[in-house]
């Protein structure tokens, strides 16, 4: 197996890939490709949570995907930089799609609670212009699937404050800059493909985020799948 790191960075602001790549083998073939997940933990915009990384990383290896963990830059680091970091993840994962034997096989990214916050904004506006300094085709940096847990996905009614407010500092109360950090205000029919699960227990991130989400999805013809 190939133990990836990278440094992003963003700014004054750094973030750390780590990637696990399954070895080819004469028995399974040298020449195999497998699809690739990218994870990024939660942690408010405050912490990265580490039950959410290496733990799911050695889960996903063990389905066959080849596994990458996005330690991204949390308060004081305020949007967008790590949405801009979580792109050039995904960038730099496409770049070496031939080295690390992803070829054309699809790249899911999965969030966790704000690191699904993290997840879906990108998976929604990898073409908007936050992020179109970063490459000349949007494309490269549309996720082919996202898969979101328990995930932050609105800045409005039931939005988990605390993400927001470290993801936005003193601006966690102007509109326009809560608009922008809204992933189901960016939602159109091209956002890829999505699963998302949800507690209706939680009582830190309100499972209305999920239901509104898949709702947004659904009026856009998006495929979704949601398991409450």
């Amino acid at each position: 197996m190939q133990y990836i790191e990278q440094i992003i960075t963003e700014g004054t602001f750094t973030a750390h890939l780590t990637g696990y790549v399954i070895d080819n083998n004469d028995e399974m073939g040298r020449d195999r490709t497998r699809p690739a997940v990218l994870i990024i933990p939660g942690g408010g915009y405050e912490f990265v949570s580490e039950r959410e990384a290496e733990p799911v990383a050695l889960k996903m290896i063990g389905l066959g995907y080849h596994a990458f963990i996005l330690r991204y830059a949390v308060y004081p680091a305020l949007y967008p930089v790590a949405l801009r970091q979580a792109a050039h993840a995904l960038l730099l994962i496409r770049q070496n799609a031939q080295a690390w034997h992803i070829g054309l096989q699809p790249i899911i990214v999965l969030g966790f609670s704000a690191g699904g916050h993290l997840a879906a904004s990108l998976a929604t506006m990898y073409a908007e212009p936050v992020l179109a300094d970063l490459s000349d085709d949007p494309q490269l940096m549309r996720p082919d699937g996202v898969a979101l847990a328990y995930a932050v996905l609105t800045a409005g009614r039931y939005a988990h404050r605390g993400s927001i407010d470290h993801l936005l500092g003193d601006r966690d109360h102007d509109s326009q800059a809560l608009a922008e950090v809204s992933p189901e205000r960016h939602i159109t029919p091209d956002t890829p493909p999505a699963f998302l699960w949800h507690t209706i227990t939680d009582d830190l991130v309100p499972v209305e985020n999920a239901l509104q989400f898949t709702e947004k999805l659904h009026q856009n013809g998006v495929s979704a799948e949601l398991h409450i």
